[in-house]
This record gives structure tokens, sequence and C-alpha cells, in this order.
């Protein structure tokens, strides 16, 4: 019968704690979906599960899906840290961002039309 080489079983023992390792479940929850929509007409929202959103967690990420329905308008968020325009004016279609949010009052608005089509949420 043949011995095993002690590299071999280093080799072996490395290629078992790797696959265990890849196969073991990561502590870092997924993001959770909070979703923006911009027009068709004069109209932002920003929803998560349904709700119009009022408060979230600071230090959590947040993946915004926001659907811009209009080539007129943008989807443009503002608060502690960030000042990131989603989608553009004259974008349509969904866009993707996840942003972790600190403590504080967000706004978002749109570029051309902040007058009157915008909203608020607080993060704590």
């Amino acid at each position: 019968m043949r011995s095993i080489s002690p590299i071999r079983t280093l080799l072996i023992g490395a290629a078992v704690a790797t696959a265990l390792a890849a196969a073991a479940p990561t502590s870092a929850a997924p993001a959770q979906t909070v979703t923006g929509t911009v027009g068709p007409g004069f109209t932002i929202v920003l929803t998560k599960g349904g709700q119009k959103v009022g408060k979230l967690k600071a230090n959590t990420p947040y993946r915004f899906v926001i659907k811009d329905r209009s080539a007129i308008h943008d989807f443009h968020l503002r608060g502690p840290g960030i000042d990131k325009v989603l989608t553009s004016v004259d974008f349509q279609g969904t866009k993707a961002a996840t942003l972790t949010l600190k403590r504080g009052t967000y706004r978002f608005f749109c570029d051309p039309h902040a007058s009157f089509m915008h909203g608020s949420f607080r993060v704590a």
C-alpha cells in the first residue's frame, strides 16, 4: 500500500478547507430593496415593500432600484455623505445602486422640477 506524501496531505487539506470556506454562509446580510419611481407624469415616489419610505436604518446597505419613466425627469438623492443623480434627464429605464446611508435626513427630487417633484425620509 502506498503512503501519501506530507506535501500531498497539505494540498488535500488546503483544498478541503477552501471548499468548506466557500460553502459556509456569509455573515453579511443582503441589501434591502428600495424602489424609486419618477414619471411618466410629474410624480416621484420612493417605496419599500409597497409603502412610502419615511424612515430607514443607518449603516444598512439598501439597493435603490430606480424606474425612470420619462425623458424629462431625473432621480436625484441627497443627504449626509450622498449627492447622487441615480438617473439622468435623458434616461428612461431602470437603474440600481447599493448605498449605505448615514443618520440624517435625505431628499430625493427631480432636478428640472425640484420645486414640486420631491420627497424626503429620515435615517436613524
